[in-house]
């Protein structure tokens, strides 16, 4: 069934705090933001890309440190601030012309169940609440900004063929 579910998918978004970090929130004295990034996860993201995956952010806050990620990662749909995250998701599947079952979604708190029920594949990391996590179709072995994501693109690229075709260029 989870293969099944992950040779379907044409784009995947993904939550910020959480799931691309490890949900801590990091302020200077100044007020300003930071946010820890996994590089395991960049090159995962960038791969899926490359395999001919959509990639997008939704996130419900917002914040120039996504910006400046996104941008690293040439990843073109990015919402932030979001309130209703599954009406950004619809917007983003109309925007794509792509059916829900097409797309995947990785979240890891119950602001992103909407959204996760509405996709064909849910993804989230261990250390969601027990209710996001019955909700999951997978649950990453890896936690939060520690390669979950990394994990779920190569889940995505095994189960389409394509993660093969992706290593080619690093082994000699």
């Amino acid at each position: 069934m989870l293969v099944s579910r992950a040779k379907l998918i044409r784009l995947i978004a993904f939550d910020v705090d959480g799931v691309m970090t490890d949900g801590g929130l990091y302020y200077s004295g100044s007020g300003e933001e930071f946010k820890r990034f996994n590089s395991l996860d960049g090159h995962g993201l960038k791969m899926l890309r490359a395999s001919g995956v959509e990639v997008a952010i939704i996130t419900g806050r917002a914040s120039r440190c996504v910006e400046a990620r996104a941008q690293n990662l040439g990843i073109e749909h990015v919402y932030q601030g979001v309130g209703n995250k599954l009406e950004a998701m619809v917007d983003l599947l109309d925007k794509l012309e792509l059916t829900r079952d097409a797309a995947a979604y990785m979240g890891d708190d119950v602001a992103d169940l909407g959204v996760m029920r509405h996709v064909g594949l849910s993804i989230s990391v261990p250390e969601s609440p027990q209710l996001v996590r019955e909700h999951s179709g997978y649950v990453t072995q890896r936690g939060g900004g520690h390669g979950a994501v990394r994990e779920a693109c190569e889940l995505i690229m095994s189960a389409q063929g394509t993660l093969d075709a992706q290593l080619a260029p690093y082994l000699p």
